[in-house]
């Protein structure tokens, strides 16, 4: 069964170690039904807005597994919430989605419709809340970005209540195969895959130009077509 485990929201909060003074990673679970608007989950405030938030960084998702992962990796219990996201998920794959797939969670006419659009990138202030929560943030955000395990970032295109529990619902699959998975490697740690992400439909405007300028880019350094005989 694939269903949304925790809902999570926090607000604002006075950091020393967050890059503009104030963080709203600190997630704490609701424990029952929760609004969900076009900028996200009521009750969860973005700090950071140049960073975060908008349209297509509405809902954060991150995977139990994905955090089961972690806590054998890092020797430390990981609670739900913990790596700041709104969606906690069990029983699906969110870094296998492809870009632009359409996840239907809760009953039609009630719950929302969400679609994987973007990732996230992790930094400093990840690793800062790392530290404050007990674990060692030294390398953290490099060692993050080496397992590809982003979680994906959720625009919503049909708003509605949820509540944990829900069950979701894969309703579209583009077919392009480009994953979520794909987009993070392509944007941190293989920029020669940033040609790939070009074959996605509604891809981010700010994506669609990083790929596109890596192609021009390196079109000068490509060896010449063979001739077809």
């Amino acid at each position: 069964m694939q269903f949304v485990r925790t809902i999570s929201v926090g607000r604002p909060q006075d950091k020393d170690w967050a890059g503009i003074g104030r963080t709203s990673i600190d997630k704490r679970p609701v424990t029952g039904p929760v609004a969900v608007h076009g900028l996200g989950i009521d009750g969860d405030e973005v700090s950071d807005t140049q960073h975060h938030g908008g349209p297509d960084q509405a809902v954060y998702a991150y995977a139990r597994e994905d955090l089961d992962f972690w806590e054998a990796e890092l020797g430390l219990p990981i609670r739900d919430g913990l790596f700041g996201e709104n969606l906690t998920t069990e029983g699906i794959d969110v870094n296998a989605l492809e870009i632009g797939t359409r996840l239907r969670v809760g009953e039609p006419g009630v719950g929302v419709l969400l679609q994987a659009v973007h990732v996230r990138t992790p930094c400093n202030d990840f690793k800062g809340w790392m530290g404050e929560s007990g674990f060692d943030p030294r390398s953290w955000v490099k060692r993050f970005t080496a397992e590809a395990r982003p979680g994906p970032y959720l625009r919503v295109l049909e708003t509605g209540t949820i509540a944990p529990g829900d069950s979701i619902e894969v309703v579209h699959v583009p077919g392009h195969g480009v994953t979520i998975r794909d987009l993070f490697v392509a944007l941190n740690t293989d920029r020669s895959r940033l040609p790939d992400l070009l074959v996605v439909d509604g891809l981010l405007p700010k994506v669609r130009a990083k790929a596109e300028e890596f192609v021009q880019s390196t079109a000068g350094s490509l060896p010449p077509a063979e001739p077809v005989a």
